[in-house]
């Protein structure tokens, strides 16, 4: 099992619903009515991104085996 660990970018809109979406991962993004609700819909459509990109076999981002700890918004995503 690899987990990923995926920085995103989180914007409040001016409807006050938060946009997400991952750098890494381009047309990667979602969105919700909170702050949480938007970073947890993130974390699902990253999990369907990179399953689908195994599928395709698809070359996935590179891991590394280091922890990093990161002062912004991220989703950690196991498969």
């Amino acid at each position: 099992m690899k987990t990923f660990v995926l920085k995103v970018s989180l914007e409040k809109e001016e409807d006050g619903r938060w946009s997400a979406s991952i750098p890494a991962l381009p047309g990667c993004s979602s969105w919700g009515y909170s702050r949480e609700e938007a970073l947890s819909n993130m974390k699902d459509a990253a999990e369907i991104y990179i399953e689908d990109m195994k599928e395709a076999g698809e070359e996935l981002p590179s891991p590394s085996d280091k922890i990093e700890i990161i002062d912004e918004p991220a989703v950690a995503v196991s498969l």
